[in-house]
């Protein structure tokens, strides 16, 4: 039996609701038994969503969620409960898609609430104590709700997502409408904040092997650039933080999330073997070093790195001149003063930033030993299964375009661990401290068990047994997220930000397993790009832009275009725009994909 006239947030596995337990609200964990306690009691149900590396998330537990009479107001007048959005995507993507509906803009925390049935109707993201630039205080907005809830509770209305991905676009006009949104001057699509476009540009690096188009590679390469030169990537130790608050990529929101490092470590990879520039293959090299630092752990790899040190945001990441002159020595400070930028940015500190792209190993290794020795920001270290295998396909990436065959070791222990500790009778687990089932989680290890099978020539079976099983989550041709009980049954995300959707990582690992396993698929009709490119690489595919190799023998990717799927198989064969042709053996084979 939970006691719910106190604060229960000190038994949960979860690293973020933990961080709560001290608060002087009876937060609760998410349960059934929770739910049909606010039904009993009619209470409206207070709803907050975060995440443990989340600045804001720390500044309104700090803030309002620590204030005795907001407290003492929420014990009596709601049933409060705290979810960590990185173990429960679907009731995230689910108030996530309310709030966007309904305000056009979303964030974390996320705070929604609604009736004991579970109809939404108030959301916001941080609020403060008191009235602050512009926002009004939380016990101002609770009061509201609390009126609503007793006065017009009949009148509140059932909330359904509606994600199906409807509006089709020419395959002519993609770029059109990836150019329009292009930032010129500083890379990247889009104002401010700034993310990475980690789906744009996977989608963009195919379009570019087959069309060649040089709007399309001016775009890659001016992204890549500043995205490695400026403020989002740690200089030092390597990785990437989450994103950008101004255009030009200057000042990070610091947390390292694990997301972040596979897909960039999956674009860059894929740029070198494109372009072949140097530079992307140590931005690359670089990740992997960031992932073996900071996230690795009997090969799986934590979520995340928190934005704050000691309560304040990029401590450990600012420097003081003189703090770099002590360091340094004076020919040592010289040298890097002509690479770096050495503005004091942050107040009286520096985020380091280049003025090239060109890098300082000895120097740079130097910098990162001292800040090792300083506090460290916290990390959680639960091991979600979508995550980790978004990292195996990026190692395999790594380890096929820049031939380090250390990664493909990495990417092959981190499969055989999580089917070993995350796969039990049938059932995927979403991380190391839940045992739910999501789209999200059978879709990226689908995916990756494709690419695995790519390089080691097994799993064929297995492709095929989570493949039987992911179709559980395919509802009258529409996906959804979850299988469990306790919530309302949840349309998946098909929103490609910040990292693919459950529904274009379905798609392109449903594509991917019938072209291994022989089976017939149809092609796709593009969507809106920016929003949904993920899901458009998979229909790029689906068109027939991909070599599809059927091989009797292993082929090295160095004589493969990116552009390639490999089918082991009884006979040599290259089928492209549609087209297939045979081969008497693999020399011709190669022969024919270079002439």
């Amino acid at each position: 039996m939970i006691n719910f006239q106190k604060n229960n947030l000190d038994k949960s596995s979860s690293d973020y609701l933990r961080q709560h337990k001290d608060n002087p609200i009876f937060w609760q964990e998410f349960s059934k038994e929770v739910i049909d306690y606010a039904r009993s009691n009619n209470k409206p149900v207070f709803i907050s969503v975060g995440y443990s590396t989340c600045h804001w998330c720390h500044v309104m537990a700090s803030e309002a969620f620590s204030d005795i009479d907001i407290a003492k107001f929420m014990n009596e007048n709601f049933i409060s409960i705290k979810v960590d959005k990185e173990l429960r995507p679907d009731i995230d993507n689910y108030l996530m898609s309310y709030i966007a509906k309904t305000q056009g803009h979303g964030g974390w925390p996320l705070n929604v609430i609604l009736t004991p049935d579970l109809k939404p109707f108030i959301a916001f993201t941080y609020l403060p104590v008191n009235e602050k630039n512009g926002l009004p205080p939380l016990i101002d907005v609770l009061n509201f709700s609390l009126d609503i809830f007793k006065n017009n509770k009949d009148s509140i209305k059932d909330f359904n997502i509606d994600n199906m991905v409807s509006e089709s676009v020419e395959e002519s006009k993609i770029i059109e409408y990836i150019s329009s949104s292009f930032d010129e001057f500083a890379g990247g699509f889009g104002i401010e904040p700034k993310f990475p476009p980690h789906n744009t540009l996977l989608f963009l690096l195919s379009y570019y092997e087959k069309s060649k188009d040089v709007k399309v590679k001016s775009m890659i390469e001016k992204t890549l650039d500043m995205i490695s030169m400026r403020g989002l990537q740690d200089h030092l130790q390597g990785g990437f933080f989450r994103y950008c608050v101004d255009p030009s990529w200057s000042i990070p929101h610091f947390e390292k999330m694990l997301y972040d490092q596979a897909m960039l470590l999956w674009i860059f990879s894929s740029a070198f073997k494109i372009f072949n520039k140097e530079e992307y293959k140590i931005v690359a090299d670089k990740i992997v070093k960031c992932l073996d630092e900071s996230f690795l752990d009997n090969d799986l790899y934590y979520s995340a790195i928190d934005a704050d040190t000691d309560h304040h945001e990029g401590l450990t990441y600012l420097w003081y001149i003189d703090e770099l002159k002590k360091v340094l020595s004076n020919e040592e400070f010289i040298e890097f003063s002509e690479v770096y930028e050495l503005d004091e940015n942050f107040d009286d500190k520096i985020h380091l930033i280049k003025k090239e792209n060109k890098f300082l190993s000895n120097i740079e290794n130097k910098l990162l030993k001292y800040r090792n020795s300083k506090q460290q920001p916290f990390r959680d270290k639960k091991f979600i299964t979508s995550w980790n295998s978004l990292v195996g396909i990026a190692l395999l990436m790594h380890y096929r375009f820049t031939d380090n065959i250390s990664s493909k070791d990495k990417a092959v222990r981190l499969f055989a661990n999580l089917l070993n500790k995350h796969y039990k009778n049938f059932r995927l687990f979403h991380s190391s401290v839940n045992s739910d089932e999501f789209l999200e989680d059978y879709s990226a290890f689908l995916l990756f068990s494709t690419f695995i099978y790519e390089d080691l020539n097994k799993y064929k079976d297995l492709i095929s047994e989570i493949y039987s099983k992911m179709k559980s989550f395919n509802k009258n041709n529409v996906w959804h997220e979850n299988l469990n009980s306790d919530f309302i049954d949840v349309k998946a995300n098909t929103f490609d930000h910040p990292y693919p959707s459950s529904v274009s990582l379905a798609e392109l690992a449903v594509l991917r397993s019938n072209i291994i396993l022989g089976m017939e698929y149809s092609s796709k009709d593009y969507s809106l790009p920016i929003n949904h490119d993920f899901f458009n690489l998979s229909v790029f595919i689906s068109n027939g832009n991909y070599h599809l190799i059927h091989s009797k023998t292993p082929i090295s990717w160095n004589d493969l275009p990116l552009n390639s799927i490999i089918t082991h198989s009884d006979d040599f064969q290259d089928c492209f725009n549609n087209i297939c042709k045979e081969f008497n053996n693999k020399e011709e084979l190669i022969k024919n994909l270079k002439d």
